[in-house]
């Protein structure tokens, strides 16, 4: 039996997540009363499944969308983790997970509590709380029996490494834990993490660069960092990281502009990547306005770029013969969200957002119309809408989604989108 694409949708101020069958839309399964963590976002697990934080409930749950043609239930486990949830990673092999919190919502980072998880353990899933620093932490686990969790901290920058098994024995009453390691970063400012298994390296952005190290024993060894500027362009830095499993690409978008966020519009964005195995690295230029998270399907990159003037769904068509570079494909309209983001204030305090998905499994990429309660779903290969997908509550700030194709190999980016 052939099974068809899946998509998540979640709503987290309504508290809903569902699992959509695609192209139709046709509703298999729901939860109610789950809030899901949107900065945390889902994780890709192997065998298609998913984890994501219901920053509500202090669970992390981790779903089977196709369940039922297995002879099993949505929710697999659900194990009781610290929030507010700001970071999810796994290790390659999707047992063991770590769970960082940061602000939620409140103005300030107030928590330094991280929670580590054995899905596999002796007694069956297993989750101890331990406390690190305060800040919102950036996470990834190196692979080995006993994974690296490698928490990024800011202000003082550093990457601090601490061996799950070590953590995981940790006593009850969140105790204090000191790092194993530490490795000194030259900024203060580091936002987004991303981490290759093939190769054991890890990834973090800040505003000199995309550093870098990997593991020794239970050391890291910092290499040298990527630059932003690349492709003769030059000028700002990028806020998140993305691994593209399928073509071994590190992805981000690079924002440049005026540094006052009223002034948003004006900002410029590239979309930025790294061949991980020659070490070619390139801009492309996206437009202005906001562009934040991407998407990476079967022979695209998507972008959703929101602008005064009009939003869109940017597609690149990624490179199939070596030397040659990721293009522009395509540039379709997205219709406006009533509580769109306006000139002179900011562009996400108390306005509709959108989230977008897609599968490195095939060729479909689902657009969230935040405050609409309406999906667009695209074909990348055909550069067409194919439908609108209308759910029964608003997608107030957007929503989130994962889509995932049986196979698709996602798991291979073992960070929470």
């Amino acid at each position: 039996m052939t099974l068809p694409p899946r998509l998540l949708a979640a709503d987290q101020v309504a508290g809903r997540v569902s699992v959509l069958d695609l192209p139709d839309g046709r509703e298999r399964a729901v939860l109610t009363g789950r809030h899901l963590a949107e900065h945390a976002g889902f994780l890709a697990l192997p065998g298609d499944r998913a984890a994501f934080v219901d920053d509500r409930a202090g669970e992390l749950l981790v779903l089977s969308p196709y369940a039922a043609e297995r002879g099993g239930d949505l929710v697999e486990t659900a194990v009781p983790v610290a929030v507010p949830a700001e970071h999810l990673a796994a290790d390659p092999a999707g047992r063991r997970l770590a769970v960082t919190t940061g602000l939620g919502r409140n103005w300030s980072a107030w928590s330094d509590l991280l929670t580590v998880v054995d899905l596999d353990g002796p007694r069956g899933p297993d989750a101890v709380r331990v406390r690190t620093r305060t800040g919102e932490p950036g996470v990834t686990l190196l692979g080995g029996p006993d994974p690296l969790v490698v928490l990024r901290h800011r202000e003082p920058g550093e990457l601090a490494a601490y061996r799950h098994g070590r953590l995981l024995a940790a006593p009850a009453a969140c105790p204090p834990v000191e790092p194993d390691h530490r490795l000194p970063l030259p900024d203060d400012d580091g936002h987004g993490d991303a981490h290759d298994p093939v190769t054991g390296r890890l990834f973090a952005a800040a505003g000199s660069g995309v550093h870098r190290a990997r593991r020794d024993g239970d050391r890291l060894v910092a290499e040298p960092p990527l630059p932003w500027a690349a492709g003769g362009r030059s000028g700002g830095r990028g806020y998140y990281l993305r691994l593209d499993p399928v073509r071994r690409m590190l992805w981000s978008c690079v924002r440049g502009g005026p540094a006052d966020p009223e002034s948003w519009p004006e900002w410029t964005n590239d979309a930025w990547w790294h061949r991980l195995d020659t070490g070619a690295t390139g801009r492309l230029d996206l437009g202005p306005g906001l562009v934040f998270r991407l998407a990476v399907a079967a022979r695209h990159t998507a972008f959703a770029r929101v602008h005064p003037d009009g939003d869109e769904l940017v597609l690149l068509a990624a490179p199939t013969a070596p030397g040659e570079d990721p293009r522009i494909t395509a540039r379709l309209p997205l219709p406006a969200m009533s509580g769109a983001p306006r000139r002179g204030s900011t562009p996400w305090d108390g306005v509709q957002r959108r989230a977008i998905a897609a599968s490195p499994g095939g060729s479909l990429v689902a657009v969230t119309r935040g405050g609409h309660g309406e999906i667009h779903l695209f074909d990348a290969d055909r550069a067409e809408q194919v439908t609108t997908l209308r759910t029964p509550t608003p997608l107030d700030e957007g929503g989130h989604l994962a889509l995932l194709t049986p196979g698709d190999g996602a798991a291979a980016d073992p960070v929470g989108r």
